[in-house]
C-alpha cells in the first residue's frame, strides 16, 4: 500500500515516531508500517528546544540517516515550515520529496519569544493553497498533514476552532488533519463526522484505546516525542545508579531475560 492508501485502512495507520537511525531501525523491526519524524524529539537529540530551534539543514541530515537505514513510508515533521513564506518553505519540502520523503506534518502555530501561538487561519490556509498549487504544478507527490493547535493550546473554543480551521485547510488542499492533544470521545466522533480528511491524533495520557479510536473513526495515530522521553528518563535513571552505587551493575540487570 502507498502511504495515501495507508490511511484508508479499516484499523489507523499507527506511525512510529523516530528521530534518528537506531529508533527508525528499531521501528521497522518491530513491524511498523510507516515512520514520521518527532521534531522534538530530534530537537532535543540536538540539545534545542522544540519550536524551530535547530536549523533546516540540521533537520535534513537526520532525515538522511534514518531514509538511509529504512525502506518504510516517512513522514516529516518540519514544525512551521522553517520559512516565512510558501515559497520558502517549499524550497525545503522539495529537498524532501527528492530524498523520498512521502509526507510532513505542517503545523498552523509557530513559537514567538518564547511562546506558541495560533497564526491567523486564512492566512495559513492561503499559505497551504500555494504549497499545495505548486506541489501540483511541478508535479511533486507529498501528503500534507496538517497539524492545528486548537487543543494543545487550550483554546477555549476548541471544538468549534478546529472545525473552522480544518474545513480552510482541507479546501486549501490539506491531504489529513492532525490534532495533539485531542483525547475526547465525544469531540473525536464529531470531528470525524464533520470533516472529510483522516483524522491523527496522538499519544497522551488519557487517550482512548486503539480498538475504540477505530470505532470513532481515527485514521492516523501518532507517538510524538512521548517514547524518546520515556527513554531519556530511562537513560537519565541509570546514570544516576552507575554514578551513585559506583558500579556497572544496574546496566546488565536485563541481560538475562533478553
Amino acid at each position: 500500500m502507498n502511504f495515501i492508501e495507508l490511511h484508508n485502512q479499516n484499523k489507523p495507520l499507527l506511525i512510529a515516531n523516530v528521530w534518528d537511525a537506531g529508533s527508525a531501525i528499531a521501528a521497522q523491526q518491530a513491524g511498523y508500517q510507516a515512520l514520521g519524524t518527532s521534531s522534538a524529539a530530534i530537537a532535543a537529540t540536538l540539545g534545542y528546544e522544540d519550536g524551530e530551534a535547530m536549523s533546516f539543514d540540521e533537520l535534513f541530515y537526520f532525515i538522511t540517516r534514518i531514509k538511509s537505514v529504512s525502506n518504510l513510508p516517512l513522514s516529516v515533521d518540519v514544525e512551521s515550515g522553517f520559512g516565512g513564506t510558501a515559497e520558502e518553505m517549499m524550497t525545503h519540502f522539495k529537498r524532501l520529496v527528492q530524498l523520498g520523503v512521502v509526507g510532513i506534518n505542517l503545523e498552523d502555530s509557530r513559537v514567538v519569544n518564547g511562546i506558541r501561538q495560533l497564526d491567523d487561519a486564512p492566512a495559513f490556509a492561503s499559505t497551504l493553497k500555494e504549497i499545495r498549487k505548486t506541489l501540483n504544478v511541478e508535479n511533486y507527490q507529498l501528503f500534507l498533514n496538517i497539524r492545528t493547535d486548537t487543543y494543545l493550546l487550550n483554546h477555549e473554543q476548541a471544538l468549534q476552532e478546529t472545525l473552522l480551521r480544518a474545513r480552510l485547510y482541507e479546501a486549501a488542499g490539506a491531504d489529513g488533519l492532525f490534532v495533539p492533544c485531542l483525547t475526547s470521545e465525544k469531540d473525536i466522533a464529531t470531528i470525524t463526522k464533520e470533516i472529510n480528511l483522516p483524522l491523527n491524533v496522538m499519544c497522551m495520557p488519557h487517550l482512548p484505546a486503539f480498538d475504540r479510536l477505530e470505532k470513532l473513526g481515527v485514521k492516523r495515530i501518532s507517538m510524538g516525542n512521548f517514547v524518546h522521553s520515556a527513554i531519556q528518563s530511562k537513560l537519565k535513571d541509570l546514570m544516576q545508579i552507575i554514578h551513585s552505587q559506583q558500579t556497572f551493575a544496574g546496566v546488565f540487570v536485563d541481560e538475562s531475560s533478553r
